[in-house]
């Protein structure tokens, strides 16, 4: 059921979709006796897009969900493990033109391979099924042995799980997979302003994990004060602002993670348990 709603409510709930159905449903009054009414949606729905789109409202809704977590300290030593988190792959792309297709957030691919490369010892986890509401037989998973094979990582030391539809069934599914042994470290490799949420669901599980945050969208906090030139950039960091907000929230109301907003200090029972 949740997963339902994140792919009904979610999706309309986000900045671009609910502005157009807001400047839509405008248009439509336009032509009825509450005319007065559907053009003050209509200005609303554009001065509403603009905002979205060329103000730093995108930078200020991403920002705190980056610093979050700080980048990953080595000093303690080499991992057992690194999962990397679906969301790299065009599954239905791959799909169609018979070679991997990667999309947005490539950095977690090129991390999750590098730390392969520099702790050959370590276990490479790719978790990532479809996301589609609707979902035929594409999935991430299905394309990124050979991937990684590509990009050096030996098939032996890949794992891949190819079930899970979301982030919590990303944790629940990594957690059976890997059976991780007491006093094992495993990186988490997620996108930074996915990460709170990414740990706080691993945490839920029982899944204890180090945050290897990668693909930033901001740079520092002089980027709060910046406009954006060109409004598709500004409204995709925006709908992705919301979007990991709606979810932390969500999360957190239904008792799904432990912390609205999950940082590096472990507060989960699981995690102490370890």
């Amino acid at each position: 059921m949740f997963f339902l709603l994140s792919k009904t409510i979610g999706i309309m709930l986000l900045p671009t979709n609910f502005l157009i159905g807001l400047g839509l449903l405008g248009a439509l009054l336009l032509a009825t006796r509450f005319a007065a009414a559907g053009r003050k949606l209509l200005i609303a729905s554009a001065v509403l897009f603009a905002i979205c789109g060329f103000s730093p409202l995108g930078y200020l809704l991403l920002y705190p969900l980056e610093q979050r977590f700080p980048p990953w300290d080595a000093a303690r030593g080499a991992p057992d493990g690194v999962i990397v988190l679906g969301g790299s792959i065009d599954a239905e792309l791959s799909a169609a033109r018979g070679v991997a297709v990667v999309g947005g957030a490539a950095d977690r691919i090129i991390a999750a391979a590098a730390l392969g490369h520099r702790f050959p010892d370590a276990r490479i986890m790719f978790t990532g099924g479809s996301a589609n509401l609707i979902s035929g037989d594409a999935r991430e998973a299905d394309h990124a042995a050979a991937l990684f094979e590509s990009l050096g990582i030996s098939r032996a030391r890949l794992i891949i799980e190819r079930g899970s539809r979301n982030t919590q069934e990303n944790a629940e599914f990594s957690m059976e997979i890997a059976a991780s042994r007491p006093g094992e470290r495993w990186l988490l490799v997620t996108s930074a302003f996915h990460m709170p949420r990414s740990v706080g669901l691993f945490r839920k599980a029982g899944f204890a994990v180090e945050a290897y945050p990668v693909d930033w969208r901001v740079g520092g906090p002089e980027d709060m004060l910046q406009f954006t030139p060109l409004s598709l950039y500004g409204l995709e960091r925006t709908n992705l602002g919301i979007r990991e907000w709606m979810g932390l929230i969500a999360y957190w109301a239904t008792g799904k993670i432990d912390d609205l907003l999950p940082g590096p200090a472990a507060k989960s029972k699981q995690l102490s348990q370890r």
